[in-house]
């Protein structure tokens, strides 16, 4: 098996970090993975200023999977207080369900939890995604029932081509 690392990012990754997660969520490169959101979302799903913005901020970070020289995962991760809010996860389209999710999340709990001391992680979903919630609760995260709306109107979150989006809160417990 050929080996990997984690790191984390740096402001020169923010376009290398927008491709990738365009490329695993919205447009037609989407499709060749099972995480896209192109039959209900249409338009951008983030962009490099977005990506940069969160680069510089002091309670959260971007991890990087590479395997090869190549970038073929990362995720966004926040502390906020006892919690490690996880989010932004990206997945190379032609790299999904080969393991590499799977590792990014356990790499994530890891560090919340032994790093920030983190209590919990929680994400949020768009509600609809039965086959990710499925795939994250395998992993031991819990719907809790909590939701919010779907931000209808602010193209930042692209172009709903539905009406009934919302988030769903999943959160994990971590124990040392």
């Amino acid at each position: 098996m050929i080996s990997h690392t984690f790191r984390t990012a740096t402001p020169a990754d923010a376009a290398l970090i927008a491709s990738l997660v365009e490329s695993a969520y919205r447009g037609e490169a989407s499709r060749a993975g099972w995480t896209t959101e192109a039959d209900f979302l249409h338009g951008r799903r983030t962009d490099v200023t977005e990506i940069e913005a969160l680069l510089t901020g002091s309670n959260g970070r971007f991890v990087l999977f590479e395997r090869a020289e190549q970038v073929l995962a990362s995720c966004y991760i926040e502390r906020q207080g006892p919690v490690c809010y996880f989010g932004m996860f990206s997945v190379h389209p032609p790299a999904q369900g080969t393991g590499i999710g799977r590792l990014v999340i356990e790499e994530v709990e890891h560090f919340a939890r032994d790093e920030w001391a983190s209590e919990r992680i929680e994400m949020t979903v768009i509600d609809i995604r039965a086959e990710l919630i499925a795939w994250y609760e395998r992993r031991g995260y819990v719907r809790t029932g909590k939701t919010r709306p779907f931000p209808y109107g602010d193209e930042r979150f692209g172009l709903p081509q539905r009406d009934d989006l919302r988030f769903e809160y999943l959160v994990k417990e971590l124990r040392a």
